[in-house]
């Protein structure tokens, strides 16, 4: 191996160390403790070499917020691909978008922030346009498979993504005294309404 190839491989190292010692931050103290001194001191470097690697802490917590959508594509596309009709491939997927937030609650923070991601941010994050095309997709091969051909395919996928977004903020940060249980028949009969809007 040549000079370049290892300095290279070191780099790669290094950068994943700073990753991997911020994601054990926040599962160990949360988000609101990440610091790039507290990376530093864990994975044992001085600060400026963390910056030679990433510009600032919002260019980690983009790192993360680009893992967490990879993450939830791919049990996006896994649960799609189980059901042959779009309204079924709908509800599985929300029960995938469900299932992901809450066993996945650090990187769903952090992919969602205050609110849903921007226009300018589905631009530059891969990872969210893909995420969005994949529901957007299905929206539309359901009214495609409906009576309704006219419906704006865009305004019900905005409404399918603000429908779960808004389920899973509100028992992700507690405000809901509702069971579980309770919880996911919300989910199924939102759901069913969403479907039942667009094909009946």
């Amino acid at each position: 191996m040549g000079i370049t190839e290892r300095k290279l491989r070191q780099k790669a190292e290094v950068r994943t160390s700073i990753l991997q010692a911020g994601w054990q931050l926040v599962l160990e103290e949360g988000w609101q403790c990440l610091s790039i001194r507290k990376i530093a001191d864990a994975i044992e470097y001085s600060v400026p070499v963390i910056y030679t690697h990433f510009e600032n802490k919002e260019a980690i917590l983009l790192e993360f917020t680009k893992e967490g959508f990879r993450l939830l594509n791919k049990q996006l596309l896994e649960a799609k691909a189980r059901h042959p009709e779009a309204s079924k491939q709908l509800e599985a997927m929300a029960y995938a978008y469900w299932n992901f937030a809450f066993t996945n609650k650090e990187y769903y923070q952090v992919m969602y922030g205050l609110g849903m991601p921007t226009c300018e941010t589905v631009r530059q994050v891969p990872e969210v346009g893909k995420f969005t095309e994949v529901m957007q997709e299905t929206v539309k091969d359901l009214i495609k498979s409906s009576k309704k051909p006219e419906v704006d395919s865009f305004l019900k996928f905005q409404t399918y993504w603000s429908m779960l977004h808004g389920l899973v903020s509100i028992n992700l940060m507690g405000r809901s005294a509702t069971s579980d249980k309770l919880n996911l028949s919300v989910l199924e009969d939102a759901m069913h309404g969403f479907v039942k809007n667009i094909t009946d």
